[in-house]
């Protein structure tokens, strides 16, 4: 059975001043994209597989929602120069390249389709990303789509979450909408130092996830980038979130430039994939499902973390001509 596309808001022409400027990666792990909107307002875009996961089974767009980002968290290298908001046609142009480009008559196969509003930018700073969440939801004959907002629940973006909540009822009920709350330290001061923004409390964010959930929904994921010498506390957790609502997930901090430049290392080795670690015991003890994510190691060489490829590319102080010509060429 097909899946209704809406024909009002069938993919068109993208941006006319949508530029892809450099691509680099490897088709059977992860691409990230630079591209330009003009006037250097520059962002970068990913697709993503998850070896041994075929793309038929599981595909990842990972897309930005501002120029920079103005949260500036310190082992992100996305909030080094932040430019503004992306539209809602911005936004949609980086999912529209990835889709035609891999299938130019918009039928998606993946049973599994991800788009993560997770790269450059705070998504619930930016209500074009309700918009987009709307027209996406039919824009691509896609059954398998599956929305991932991740955040840190920033303070003044009440209605943002509050039609968030509401466009997830109404399209996305039943397991196809992912939450995700960047939390990383169950200490306030820790919090503030990682992510240097005005953000909602920890019981803020489990009041909320409280009218988020319901039954059949996917568990909202309280993500955890562990540094080491960075608060954890699986009691605190147990205390004011519910396993019913909410699982774990524990990730390496990556090598950004500035996680190197701040001297963060991360709590998760992620060249010891047999490691046991307590906190994890301590926080399955509390009820929570829990897991450790770790990436491919190439992922790091790539650049594929957020904001390090267009920092990296912004570093060498040139654009290379055709470049992009010359990748697009070289994936056929």
């Amino acid at each position: 059975m097909k899946h209704n596309r809406c024909e009002a808001t069938s993919p068109a022409l993208l941006e006319p001043s949508f530029r892809v400027l450099n691509i680099i990666g490897r088709d059977d792990l992860a691409h990230v994209y630079i591209a330009d909107f003009g006037r250097d307002k520059i962002i970068e875009f990913v697709e993503s597989l998850q070896p041994p996961i075929p793309r038929e089974e599981k595909w990842v767009l990972i897309v930005s929602t501002s120029f920079g980002c103005p949260v500036k968290c310190i082992m992100c290298d996305a909030g080094n120069d932040y430019k503004g908001k992306l539209s809602t046609s911005q936004i949609i142009a980086q999912i529209d390249y990835l889709v035609l480009n891999r299938y130019p008559d918009s039928n998606v196969p993946a049973k599994k389709f991800k788009i993560q509003f997770a790269r450059m930018g705070e998504p619930a700073l930016n209500l074009n990303v309700l918009d987009v969440l709307h027209k996406i939801h039919c824009r691509y004959d896609a059954p398998g789509i599956m929305p991932c907002i991740s955040t840190i629940g920033p303070s003044g973006a009440e209605q943002f979450f509050e039609d968030l909540l509401a466009v997830k009822n109404d399209k996305y009920s039943g397991g196809k909408f992912q939450l995700q709350f960047s939390v990383h330290s169950t200490d306030a001061n820790a919090r503030d130092m990682l992510m240097p923004f005005p953000k909602w409390s920890l019981c803020m964010i489990s009041e909320y996830g409280k009218r988020f959930y319901q039954t059949g929904d996917r568990k909202i994921t309280l993500n955890f980038a562990l540094a080491q010498g960075i608060p954890l506390d699986p009691q605190v957790m147990g205390e004011i979130f519910s396993p019913d609502n909410f699982m774990i997930k524990i990730t390496p901090v990556n090598p950004t430039f500035n996680a190197i430049e701040k001297g963060l290392q991360t709590y998760i080795l992620p060249t010891d994939l047999d490691r046991q670690y307590e906190i994890i015991d301590q926080l399955k003890k509390q009820g929570f499902e829990t897991l450790i994510s770790i990436g491919e190691n190439e992922e790091n060489l790539i650049g594929s973390n957020c904001g390090q490829y267009i920092t990296g590319y912004q570093k060498m102080k040139k654009i290379i001509p055709d470049s992009y010509t010359y990748a697009e060429k070289s994936r056929a």
